[in-house]
């Protein structure tokens, strides 16, 4: 039996598919999409273990987790979980599942692997800075039509830009 991968979806299908989702997130949870709300509330319930009185007592934390409330207790968690489970059923279903580092012939794996840390640090301290991550910025800012979300996603798109003309070389064979 052939172990040939399957074929990408249309990009546009796959954009109606997103779009349902964001509509059904904010009609069953009152909240768009985004990711690092999740990880805030899962980085506060590990605190919670280790300092419960850091949490009752920091304002930021108090809100999400204070007392008996449970910092987990909440619908980006659940977005979190299945957002990992459903990306590996499908990578799993479609014969693309596999363990790999995509890097240009110019740069080693522990280099891109490096890099690859620095960049998601960088982007998860702006995602908090900036109180939303790219998707709950660029989806659910964007579908709002929130001035602020469509500045941040253009800014994204033209810090890439600017990047991509001194990083181009690592990827050119």
């Amino acid at each position: 039996m052939e172990n040939k991968q399957r074929p990408v979806k249309n990009p546009y299908f796959a954009g109606i598919i997103l779009g349902i989702v964001l509509f059904a997130a904010f009609a069953l949870t009152q909240g768009g999409l985004g990711a690092s709300g999740a990880l805030s509330r899962i980085n506060i319930a590990i605190t919670k273990v280790f300092a419960p009185e850091h949490v009752d007592h920091v304002s930021t934390f108090a809100a999400a987790a204070a007392g008996d409330k449970s910092a987990l207790d909440h619908a980006s968690i659940f977005l979190l979980i299945g957002t990992f489970v459903g990306g590996m059923a499908s990578a799993f279903f479609n014969k693309r599942l596999k363990v790999e580092v995509f890097k240009g012939s110019r740069i080693t794996k522990p280099q891109r692997l490096f890099f690859a840390l620095l960049g998601g640090i960088i982007m998860g301290y702006g995602a908090r800075f900036a109180r939303g991550c790219t998707s709950g910025q660029a989806l659910s800012g964007g579908a709002v039509l929130s001035l602020g979300s469509w500045a941040f996603m253009f800014s994204v798109f033209i810090g890439g830009y600017a990047v991509a003309y001194f990083v181009r070389r690592l990827w050119l064979d």
